[in-house]
């Protein structure tokens, strides 16, 4: 009877260190070779997954910005897209899309050096290529959803968008070590339906009013106009981390920030300090100074 008992300890220990890593928690349900995937893992719960988020914020000390604040969390229950925030302060929001990438910590550095903060929307099947790279992109600032695979949204059926937003949220939220509650589709392509989910995913759906143009090929000097034209309070900056040109233009557009006493901070933060006004979210890309087309290269 001792031996049968025995036995079948053995065997269950052997079971739950299979299930474990070496330092005995979970793994997690996406693997780094997610990044080989062509679409997004299942996500089974979208309730438990958000409702984790409460969770990790009363375990987690969150970086200066990335909270989402009781404004925040109102323009979320409007499930409308914001363009740019109000115009009675001196922040402007740079966020980079389609990381994490080769010139990831680069840019990091860039922004550590000159106390720049930054909102990074990530491409959830990139996360694994630059380990820890998110955890340090949110401590620069926020971090955002932007799909699994980069799809055009609005070409996809509601089930197949859902899990592309789903499952990056879940997957962003494990490797950051916060909350996710922003979100910008690929190629600004939205629509009624793609609003729905963002919304029922308690996400905020973040567009911009400055277009950099650096993923049209713009080179490094028309970066620089272009942001730098377009920089005035409120405003919401488009950029990509994975363009060589666009981390050559930073220096300039950091100067420029400080001739113009203008303070670059997360998505968050310039939400929670100046909100765009009812009216200036009713009335979309309208509402907000648009300097170049807020779809014309959105990624």
């Amino acid at each position: 009877m001792a031996s049968a008992l025995l036995a079948g300890t053995l065997v269950v220990a052997v079971v739950l260190l299979a299930s474990t890593g070496s330092n005995g928690r979970h793994r997690p349900a996406v693997s780094a070779g997610a990044a080989a995937t062509p679409g997004p893992p299942k996500v089974t719960s979208r309730n438990s997954a958000h409702g984790g988020s409460r969770s990790l914020r009363s375990r987690i000390r969150q970086p200066a910005g990335s909270i989402e604040s009781r404004r925040v969390r109102k323009l979320i229950s409007l499930g409308r897209a914001i363009y740019c925030a109000g115009t009675r302060g001196n922040e402007v929001a740079l966020t980079f899309d389609d990381g994490p990438g080769p010139y990831t910590r680069l840019v990091i550095n860039k922004l550590r050096k000159h106390g720049v903060h930054a909102t990074f929307f990530i491409v959830g099947r990139n996360i694994p290529l630059v380990p820890g790279a998110v955890r340090q992109e949110r401590a620069q600032g926020a971090v955002g959803d932007h799909t699994f695979t980069h799809p055009v949204l609005t070409t996809l059926a509601k089930a197949a968008a859902e899990r592309e937003i789903a499952a990056t949220r879940t997957a962003l939220k494990r490797s950051s070590g916060g909350p996710v509650f922003l979100f910008r589709p690929p190629y600004g392509a939205r629509s009624a339906s793609i609003d729905s989910i963002v919304r029922a995913n308690g996400m905020l759906d973040i567009l911009w009013n400055v277009d950099s143009a650096d993923s049209l090929g713009a080179n490094y000097a028309q970066i620089e106009r272009n942001v730098i034209g377009g920089l005035r309070a409120g405003s919401i900056i488009l950029m990509h981390e994975n363009h060589g040109q666009t981390v050559r233009a930073l220096p300039n557009i950091f100067a420029a920030l400080k001739r113009r006493h203008l303070r670059a901070v997360s998505v968050p933060k310039l939400l929670t300090d100046d909100p765009p006004s009812l009216a200036q979210v009713r009335a979309g890309g309208s509402g907000c100074r648009i300097h170049a087309r807020p779809s014309a290269g959105g990624h």
